[in-house]
């Protein structure tokens, strides 16, 4: 399991402010609701409606590196699919996207979440890498490819 390290040495809401998409008064806002509703920063700006899901997830590859990949029209192959079972897609808000030999890779809307890679990694025996995508997007490609059938 690797340690992610930020690319960019910033709290996410510093990159929001300079980048001119958040104020002090909405970043001030924002934590004080994740801590009351233990969410996600980026859930409770989303949640306040000061942030896009998009606008949260191109922060965080800039923060972390993390590849960016919207999957409304990404192709996941079936048998790419079958790799990871949907209760833990579900779980987890992510979906496996290609697989070559045992390595995975992963769109997450929570990249960070090491405890979603290592239940991966247990259940499929492979190595996994994460891409970031946003969790609508996700949630549509879990209904999309596994409830769909």
């Amino acid at each position: 399991m690797k340690n992610f390290r930020k690319v960019v040495n910033k709290q996410l809401g510093e990159i929001l402010i300079e980048r001119g998409l958040i104020t002090h008064g909405q970043l001030e806002e924002a934590l004080k609701v994740q801590k009351e509703k233990n969410i996600l920063f980026g859930e409770a700006l989303v949640e306040l409606r000061y942030a896009t899901e998009e606008i949260i997830v191109q922060a965080l590859t800039s923060q972390y590196g993390f590849p960016f990949l919207p999957l409304g029209n990404y192709e996941i192959a079936p048998e790419v699919l079958t790799t990871v079972p949907v209760e833990l897609c579900k779980r987890h808000c992510l979906v496996p996207i290609d697989k070559i030999g045992k390595s995975l890779t992963l769109a997450m809307a929570n990249p960070l979440n090491t405890k979603a890679l290592e239940d991966v990694e247990s259940a499929t025996a492979c190595m996994v890498q994460a891409f970031v995508s946003t969790a609508t997007d996700i949630k549509a490609a879990i209904k999309r490819y596994y409830e769909a059938v």
